[in-house]
């Protein structure tokens, strides 16, 4: 759809017609009945509101690409089951579970991939980040029940790939260069 179908000129301005929908449900929603002088009461606010009001256009820097998303989410599920596991074990064996603290350079410097690639990080069991560098596009990870000298450079290989695997779903074009 274009941006003149989504948000017509009202009087010069653009008015989004998706906004204006949202706030006369929240309207009609706040008065509790659904009549037809609630519903053009709301619409008419709506329109006011968001004429006198109108709010910059903002780019979240986030774009979905269906076949990199199903690849990524195929690999994070597969990911998620054997860091499942591999806590697990660490767990019901005896003694305390190896641990380390991993600083991780980032390729992107998009805070929106950045924050995506945390959070991602965060909810994979025995992977947590304690810091984050923006500056410096570094991670501080700690890393539960992997154990041997190798660990974080395997963290960090890991982590390019999440990486990757996570611009190449939800980058922008900008984003997608920066790692080539």
């Amino acid at each position: 759809m274009s941006a003149g179908l989504l948000a017509p000129r009202l009087f010069g301005r653009r008015v989004p017609l998706p906004l204006v929908a949202w706030l006369t449900l929240v309207w009609v929603t706040l008065w509790g009945e659904l009549s037809a002088g609630n519903v053009l009461g709301g619409l008419a606010t709506a329109l006011v509101v968001t004429w006198l009001l109108p709010l910059p256009v903002l780019d979240p820097g986030i774009r979905v690409r269906p076949l990199p998303l199903a690849r990524f989410l195929l690999w994070f599920g597969w990911d998620m089951l054997l860091s499942t596991v591999r806590v697990v074990a660490w767990v019901v064996r005896p003694g305390d579970p190896p641990t380390q603290l991993v600083l991780v350079r980032l390729r992107t410097s998009s805070e929106s991939m950045t924050v995506m690639i945390m959070v991602a990080l965060s909810t994979m069991p025995g992977s947590l980040v304690v810091e984050a560098y923006m500056d410096r596009r570094e991670l501080m990870l700690h890393v539960l029940g992997l154990a041997g000298e190798g660990v974080p450079d395997a963290v960090r290989r890991d982590l390019a790939g999440l990486e990757s695997r996570i611009v190449a779903a939800f980058g922008t074009r900008a984003d997608l260069e920066e790692l080539r």
